[in-house]
């Protein structure tokens, strides 16, 4: 009887730069008497807002494919909570879909939207320096889903935009902008 050999780990080179490199830089620039006290990355939760399944429920399956293409996990389908008779809302019905990403997903996604996605922006001069909620968490649009290498332009049916939100254990904003500039998110001057 053989037994099933384990997939090899994935060498997370952004999760070994936070742990040899940015703790220590951390530690120094906010004098912390404690490792436990360093801001890390907690959760990244991408979600795409379909607004138009409403009229056309084929649009939610078109962006829960290039979400779980994106993410490379299975989407949730959000659900609308109240009724809004401007935009022929009833309560329930699907208008979202949205993935929470952890551990070793979460640092391989956000490696990848910062080597390969960010660069392949058009005219791309950095990321707006002013999306923290002010404890410590940031929230990132982005205007197409083009910018990842698994979707292929002529298999979408609309350019969507998508919104990341990176979850921080930061008190304030200055110390979840100095974390994330470390780990290499290019903020606008």
């Amino acid at each position: 009887m053989s037994v099933a050999a384990s997939p090899p780990r994935v060498e997370l080179r952004l999760r070994q730069r936070y742990q040899d490199k940015i703790v220590p830089v951390l530690i120094q620039r906010f004098a912390y008497t404690n490792v436990m006290q360093v801001p890390r990355l907690v959760k990244v939760v991408a979600n795409i807002g379909v607004g138009e399944s409403i009229q056309n429920p084929k649009a939610l399956d078109a962006a829960v494919a290039d979400l779980k293409k994106i993410t490379g996990q299975q989407p949730v389908v959000l659900k609308s909570r109240k009724a809004i008779a401007n935009f022929k809302l009833r309560a329930g019905l699907p208008i979202g879909v949205k993935v929470t990403l952890r551990g070793a997903r979460m640092y391989q996604f956000v490696d990848k939207l910062l080597s390969v996605g960010l660069p392949r922006i058009r005219d791309f001069r950095g990321i707006s320096p002013s999306g923290f909620d002010g404890k410590g968490n940031y929230t990132l649009g982005l205007r197409e889903q083009l910018i990842f290498p698994e979707v292929e332009y002529d298999k979408i049916d609309k350019l969507r935009g998508l919104e990341v939100t990176f979850v921080t254990t930061a008190r304030t904003d200055d110390e979840a902008r100095a974390l994330l500039a470390e780990l290499g998110f290019p903020f606008r001057k």
